[in-house]
């Protein structure tokens, strides 16, 4: 059985990962895309372009006072990433909803960092077909809804197992 410090090493390794791929990749777009028009691969699937957003998901919030948003993208958030780390320790998440905690860390240390450091995150990857397309995100951002998607998954089948369990 893999011992315990293994595996906490494992997951401190996913959030520095996640991190450092997200750092890297905003220091690429901020370099090579910023004040140049979108790059379009794939067939357009995939458009690329930089936008410094100072909302939150979709550029939401991002009109509200500075003070205010501060208050909220900067302050509150780097809250919630501590509150979301102490409540999967005290809940001891093992295995895939760690894991999925680790990345929605991970993404959001990231974009928290952005936002002390300069008020706003870097966002250049945009998805979609003809005119149905995705908002424009970042590789951080990815790691956050794939962490939730992962939490909710484990967390739903761990719930299924036990009502299984519970009529045995």
């Amino acid at each position: 059985m893999i011992s315990t410090v293994v595996v906490r090493l494992a997951l401190v390794a996913t959030i520095v990962a996640t991190v450092g791929c997200d750092r890297v990749t905003k220091h690429v777009a901020t370099s090579t895309l910023a004040g140049r028009p979108a790059l379009s691969l794939l067939a357009d699937t995939v458009r690329l372009a930089y936008v410094e957003n100072t909302g939150g998901f979709l550029s939401l919030g991002a009109d509200l006072p500075l003070a205010l948003r501060t208050s909220l993208f900067t302050v509150a958030t780097g809250v919630l990433l501590l509150a979301l780390v102490a409540f999967g320790i005290h809940l001891r998440w093992s295995g895939w909803a760690a894991f999925g905690l680790t990345l929605f860390v991970g993404g959001g240390v990231s974009n928290w960092v952005d936002r002390v450091l300069h008020g706003s995150v870097v966002d250049f990857i945009n998805v979609g077909v003809g005119p149905l397309r995705s908002g424009v995100f970042n590789v951080a951002d990815l790691a956050i809804t794939a962490g939730v998607a992962i939490v909710l998954v484990s967390e739903l089948r761990r719930g299924r197992r036990r009502r299984t369990l519970a009529r045995v």
